[in-house]
């Protein structure tokens, strides 16, 4: 048994808003360490190399003693937004660990994420069309996974994109990813052979999922 346990959950956040008679059957967040370093890993090479072109640039105009730098200013400041970007990353990493929060419930999943603000994501299990488990480089280092929810595809700028939400660097992930898919199955399950279709014993919605 881990720190996400699989019978009570985690006790870090207070639970949000349930609706009346459903249970939460498993809650946990990100594994810190893997969650910070994620972040600031992620747009590290591209911003990098953005400022290391941005700053040779700046370094020739600036040596040239150039009558129009002060005009250039405004502009570099706005071409260097992915170095901006990944500041912000790390700047705001640890905050933005401290306000997510997973939840698999009997109803639904819910993601709860933010920085400053919160936002709360709910996912229904007949939205649901895949679950997917993947691993980075330092999730393979730290022992993470992250578990992603496919809800279909949609059309953007005549492109076709993967609509999904993600359980991002998950401790011990295989064992999460095994049980949320026999909940899914369960929950898919008892929405195709709904209440009549049931023995007298499970009256449906009216029992609770033991999982």
């Amino acid at each position: 048994m881990s720190k996400y346990d699989f019978d009570t959950g985690y006790s870090g956040n207070s639970t949000p808003v349930l609706i009346p008679g459903e249970q939460v059957l498993w809650s946990g967040k990100p594994k810190k360490n893997a969650f910070i370093i994620n972040k600031i890993v992620g747009l590290m090479p591209i911003a990098l190399i953005w400022l290391a072109l941005d700053g040779f640039i700046i370094y020739n105009a600036m040596s040239a003693m150039s009558r129009n730098m002060m005009f250039m200013i405004p502009f570099f400041a706005l071409h260097l937004m992915p170095v901006w970007l990944w500041l912000s990353n790390v700047l705001t990493a640890n905050r933005r660990w401290k306000n997510t929060m997973y939840y698999v419930t009997d109803r639904r999943i819910l993601i709860q994420s933010g920085f400053i603000g919160q936002e709360l994501q709910t996912v229904y299990y007949k939205e649901i069309r895949n679950v997917n488990l993947k691993f980075g480089l330092i999730d393979r280092l730290l022992h993470v996974g992250d578990i992603h929810f496919d809800l279909g595809q949609y059309q953007y700028q005549g492109k076709t994109r993967v609509n999904s939400r993600v359980f991002l660097d998950i401790a011990e992930p295989q064992a999460l990813y095994t049980r949320i898919q026999k909940i899914i199955l369960d929950m898919q399950a008892d929405m195709e052979f709904p209440n009549a279709y049931r023995p007298e014993a499970n009256p449906g919605y009216h029992t609770r999922y033991e999982g």
